[in-house]
Order: structure tokens, then C-alpha cells, then sequence
């Protein structure tokens, strides 16, 4: 099995997703035990000494005031991670909390929060065993970090609350610790308080969202690609020459992708045969131009998402020089901002792919394809309900681009007065991802069953090879009216699992 080592200058998104999703081992290594234990001996410094330091004597938010004797600090970091395990609503999804518990680490790691290298050791344990923490869908307001989420995860090292055993099924987490040898940690000072105070949460997922959307906008330029086939447009709009004077990367390289998809058509250019038009539809036309803009917005978020891999989030801080420093770096402005940018892009997407798909089933603006791609039309409905979904699905996209990060409601008896509400836009972002495969397979769907339709003409060998792998795949062609349902999923999970992809780029090389 695949290995990950957390060292302390941060990690990388493919160590995300290895971890996250692919079930990796994680390793520390030498130098991140080296800074633990360093770091370690500076807070157990200050711990001795009778001056008050946030996070290591004093309580926290509005109750960082009072100095705690220390007697009572070891209760004060349980006290801290049981108050705070308040989460409420559904169990988010296994992958999110792997990646919550490993970017934690990361940051634990780093030498920064003062946590002991057992500590450290048991969070990897967890992740090993395949141990996952119940984590509850509301409870994060994107300030002081993803404070409830990371709190139940704290709560199972701690042998507390409950956690999913690998086999899938929800235990208290001490009885899944026991059962794979793993001892519960007692928190010491500011450990309670380090395990809470991190992004860790919106960013595995903005790190997940990515990966996600790279697959999707490449499988968006594939079926704009069908789309225009179909439609008999013209692909002169792809010319590199005409995407040079904009210079914007995401678009070159979506024009790119749509041209390859295209050589050899015998479809295209025949835009001025029976109904002559100087121009194909702007969902046509400008197809580069909006799946652009939001593969750029993506280029953005990787930057913001990589600086946040490479950060140490916590509060307070323990710095080389041996200073302990309170900080406001645990603010998830930077990834809920990114997070919202992707919701619009991804809504847009959804838009421009939905009108693609209305116009190949409008016998007025297909130019010559039967009403609903219809066997029998009146007698049979085609692909008009099919239509609804997809405008269904649109129609929530653009709910759910409205931003979660211009939100903000105070906390804490006002000491956190502003809060980025990232992980709110994470969770929203994750739905969006979800429908966005849903509108693009619906294109699918129709679009390879409009080509098959256009009889006597010769599709591109990429578009031919997508239309012998999707009716491989399940998804049937045309004919009389049935039950559809079925044939949506299978083109869903065709587009989600890549196979889309792996089918046009067995012809076309590998798309940008």
C-alpha cells in the first residue's frame, strides 16, 4: 500500500487525495518528531512558569481571562474537546474526515502547535487502522477553524464519541481503539486546543473539489465537442489563431480540447447547407470562452489551496525563536472565498451544457434532428423529461452558487465577531460537484444519440470511440420510448469515473 511521510514543510494535494480517498499509510518523519519534541519542550517551559499564555493557562475565546491552575489544565484540554464536539446533522462523508484528520496532522507536524510526538503518532494510527470519527454535517463556522469537526476527531483519540470501524459500521470509538491496540491520548497543555484550531476541513475539500472539477471540464469540453457535432456547427471557432488574441490559458486549452475531440468530423462545416447561418448559438460558439474562465478560477484556487497546504494554522503558535504568539491565521477567509468562486464556475458550466442539450432537442434550432431526439414523436417523448432533470439540476447549481463566505455571524459572546463560514462553502461546493456531473451526463446522453441520428454522415473517430464506449457502458441509443432513469445513471457513472475521458483520449492523446 501506498505510503505518505508528514514531514513539517506541509504536504501536497495528491498526498490529500492518496490518504483521503486512495486508504494510504501515513508515516511521520524523523525531522516532524524532532520539531514535535522541540516544540514540545517550549510550551512545557512556559507551562511551568506563573505568567498566564492563551492556550496553555488561560481558557479560551471570551473565557481566555481566566488563568487555569495546574491542576486543572489536563481537564481543561478534555473540557475543550468535549464542549466543542457539538456537532448536529448527518455523518459527512468518510474521504472528508480522512482528509480533515490528515491535514490536522500536517499541521500538527509542522512543529508549530506544541503537541507531543505520541500524540502525533496516535492521529496516524487512527488513519492506519482505517478509524474514522463521526463528524456532523453543521457545526463549523470557518473561524478558529473547522472547530466542531475537528473536535469529534479529537474526541475519538481521546477514546470517546463515535467513529467507523474499516468494515463500515459506526462503534464507540473506544471500543474500536481497544480492538486495534491503539492507547487513548490524555491531552496536556495547549494539545486540546492545537487538534481544534485549523482549515482542515474546507480545505480537504477544496483539495477534493479540485480534483473533481479537473475530470469535469475536461468531460465538459468532450460533450460541448458532441454537442456542436451534432448541431452541425462549425469548429473554425476553435481556431488557435482566434483564442491567441484573448489570452486567456483556461480558454486555449478548452478550445484545444474541443478541436481535438473534432478532427476528422464529417459533421462540421455543414452549418450552410439547408438553413444557412453565419454563426452557431452563443452555448455553441462561446463553449471555450465559459468552460475557460472556470478552468482559470481553478487555476487560482490550486494557488490558494497549495499556500494552505504549506501552512502551519493553529492558535496560539509556537515560533523558533521560542515565542508562543497568538494569531488570526486560523481565518478561512482564503479557501472560502475560492471555494464560493468554484460554485459560480461550476454553476455556469451547468448553465452553458443545460442550453446545449435544449437546443439538440428543439426541432426549431437543431437543424433537422427530430423533436426530443424522438423515435416517433408525439407517440414518444424522447428526451424531454430528461431536459427537466437537467434544468433541475441547474436550477439548484445557481442556489448554490450564491456565496457562503459573504456571510458571517458573531460568536464567542463577540470575541469572534467575523467568521468566513468556509466550511459552509465547502459543503455546498461538494453538491454542486455532484449535480455538475449529473448536467453533464445528461448532455452526454443526448448528444451522442443526436450524432448517431445525423444518418449518412461520419462523426470524428474521438466522438465515435465516446459512443461505443458509453453504449458499452450501458447507456442504449435511439429508439421508442423507455425507461430512463437507468440509462441517466449509467451515463453518470460513466462521466464520474472517468471512463468518458479514458474512451476520447485513447484517440485524442490526453486533453489539457
Amino acid at each position: 500500500m501506498h505510503t505518505v511521510v508528514v514531514g513539517t514543510s506541509g504536504t501536497t494535494a495528491s498526498d490529500v487525495l492518496a490518504v483521503a480517498r486512495g486508504g494510504a499509510r501515513v508515516e511521520l518523519s524523523e525531522e516532524a518528531v524532532a520539531a514535535l519534541a522541540a516544540a514540545r519542550e517550549i510550551v512545557d517551559a512556559l507551562a511551568a512558569k506563573p505568567d498566564p499564555v492563551y492556550g496553555v493557562s488561560t481558557g479560551f475565546g471570551a473565557l481566555a481571562t481566566r488563568h487555569i491552575s495546574p491542576e486543572l489544565r489536563a481537564q481543561l484540554q478534555r473540557n475543550i474537546v468535549r464542549s466543542h464536539a457539538a456537532g448536529m446533522g448527518p455523518a459527512v462523508e468518510r474521504e472528508v474526515v480522512r482528509a480533515l484528520m490528515f491535514l490536522r496532522l500536517k499541521t500538527v507536524c509542522s512543529g508549530h502547535t506544541g503537541v507531543r510526538p505520541e500524540v502525533a503518532q496516535t492521529m496516524a494510527d487512527l488513519l492506519n487502522a482505517g478509524i474514522t470519527p463521526v463528524v456532523h454535517e453543521y457545526g463549523s463556522l470557518g473561524c478558529s477553524g473547522d472547530l466542531a469537526p475537528l473536535s469529534h476527531c479529537a474526541l475519538a483519540l481521546m477514546g470517546e464519541g463515535d467513529a467507523e470501524g474499516p468494515d463500515g459500521v459506526v462503534r464507540p470509538a473506544a471500543e474500536l481503539l481497544a480492538a486495534h491496540g491503539i492507547q487513548p491520548v490524555e491531552l496536556r497543555e495547549k494539545e486540546g486546543l492545537a487538534l481544534l484550531n485549523g482549515t482542515d476541513g474546507m480545505l480537504g475539500m477544496l483539495v477534493m473539489a479540485l480534483a473533481d472539477l479537473d475530470t469535469l471540464y475536461r468531460s465538459a469540453d468532450v460533450t460541448a465537442a458532441l454537442s456542436l457535432e451534432a448541431l452541425l456547427g462549425t469548429d473554425k471557432v476553435l481556431a488557435p489563431e482566434l483564442h491567441a488574441i484573448r489570452p486567456h490559458p483556461g480558454q486555449a486549452a478548452s478550445a484545444a480540447n474541443m478541436l481535438a475531440v473534432l478532427k476528422g468530423s464529417g459533421l462540421t462545416g455543414h452549418h450552410q447547407d439547408d438553413a444557412p447561418r453565419v454563426q452557431d448559438a452563443y452555448s455553441v460558439r462561446c463553449a471555450p470562452q465559459v468552460a475557460g474562465a472556470g478552468r482559470d478560477t481553478m487555476t487560482h484556487a490550486r494557488l490558494v489551496a497549495d499556500r494552505e497546504l504549506a501552512s502551519a494554522v493553529d492558535n496560539p503558535v509556537v515560533l523558533p525563536d521560542g515565542r508562543v504568539e497568538s494569531n488570526g491565521n486560523f481565518h478561512g477567509a482564503p479557501v472560502a472565498y475560492v471555494l464560493d468562486f468554484l460554485a459560480i464556475a461550476a454553476a455556469d458550466l451547468g448553465s452553458i451544457a443545460e442550453r446545449r442539450t435544449d437546443r439538440l432537442l428543439d426541432k426549431n434550432r437543431s437543424h433537422g434532428l427530430p423533436p426530443f431526439l424522438a423515435d416517433d414523436a408525439g407517440v414518444d417523448s424522447g428526451l424531454m423529461i430528461a431536459q427537466y432533470t437537467q434544468a433541475a439540476l441547474v436550477s439548484e447549481l445557481k442556489r448554490l452558487a450564491v456565496p457562503a463566505s459573504a456571510d458571517s455571524i458573531p460568536s464567542s459572546a463577540m470575541q469572534e465577531d467575523h467568521v468566513s463560514m468556509g466550511w459552509s462553502a465547502a459543503r455546498k461546493l461538494r453538491t454542486a460537484v455532484d449535480n455538475l456531473t449529473r448536467v453533464i451526463a445528461i448532455e452526454l446522453y443526448a448528444a451522442t444519440r443526436a450524432v448517431e441520428l445525423r444518418e449518412g454522415l461520419t462523426p470524428a473517430p474521438a466522438s465515435r470511440a465516446v459512443i461505443d464506449a458509453v453504449r458499452e457502458a450501458g447507456v442504449q441509443g435511439a429508439g421508442p420510448d423507455r425507461f430512463l432513469a437507468p440509462d441517466l445513471a449509467a451515463a453518470d457513472a460513466f462521466v464520474r469515473d472517468g471512463r468518458l475521458l479514458a474512451a476520447v483520449e485513447k484517440v485524442t492523446g490526453p486533453l489539457r
